[in-house]
This record gives structure tokens, C-alpha cells and sequence, in this order.
């Protein structure tokens, strides 16, 4: 089976419950959940992702929508690197693939912690009326 690794950039954010609060130095927009959650995304769908704590990724697909990927457990350094890896020998990313925080040491990156990924719930903006 062929392997993938891909490396995932992403920006700290800080997220809340079933409607999200993002939270940073600049007022975050906040977001709602919408829909069922899924077990997957296909992998060449992914457009960037957004590290939003230690326990929260989002997902920017291709075509706009966002989902949001609440990690089982909290993921050390997670939010401090803002950058994770991980291998699939699939074209989906599944709620039973783990990513690896990536470190850098010296202009090198290796892979930290390994954790687990939850299910991808689609979230959207929540306008200010």
C-alpha cells in the first residue's frame, strides 16, 4: 500500500461548544454547526486547515465549506507549532487517522506527538445582526 504524508500548516485560534467562539487577539468570527457529522473527507478536497486549539482543527474545503474536527483528546503542542502531518494510504482523512504535531529544530522538522482525529462536523459563520 502506498503511504501519503502531507504537511499541514495552520493558524492558533481558540474554540467553545456546539456553536464555536473563535477566540484570538483579533475578535474571532463565531460559527455553528451544520448538519450530521462525518467520518471523512477526501484528502485532495482540502483546501487549508486551521489550528484552533489543542483540540480543534478546521478544515477549509475547496467550494467553501469549513469542517470542524474536535479531537478526542487534547493534543500536546498542538497550538503552539500551528502544524501537523499524517499518512494515509487512502484519499480520505477518517476519524480513525491520527496526525503528528510537527516540530522545528534547527530549520528541521519531526514529528511529535501522535493523536487521534475525531469526526469532521461542517460548521459556518454566523452572521451579526
Amino acid at each position: 500500500m502506498r503511504k501519503m504524508l502531507l504537511i499541514i500548516p495552520a493558524i492558533v485560534l481558540l474554540s467553545g461548544g456546539a456553536t464555536f467562539a473563535l477566540s484570538s487577539k483579533k475578535a474571532p468570527e463565531p460559527v455553528r454547526a451544520v448538519g450530521e457529522p462525518k467520518n471523512c473527507v477526501t484528502i485532495s478536497q482540502i483546501r487549508s486547515t486551521k489550528v484552533i486549539d489543542s483540540s480543534n482543527i478546521d478544515f477549509h474545503m475547496v467550494g467553501g465549506k469549513t469542517y470542524r474536527n474536535r479531537l478526542p483528546q487534547s493534543c500536546p503542542g498542538l497550538k503552539f507549532e500551528e502544524r501537523f502531518s499524517y499518512r494515509t494510504s487512502l484519499n480520505q482523512l477518517c476519524s480513525v487517522d491520527i496526525v503528528r504535531v510537527l516540530h522545528d529544530q534547527g530549520g528541521s522538522l519531526y514529528e511529535g506527538a501522535g493523536c487521534g482525529l475525531g469526526k469532521f462536523q461542517m460548521v459556518e459563520k454566523v452572521s451579526a445582526n
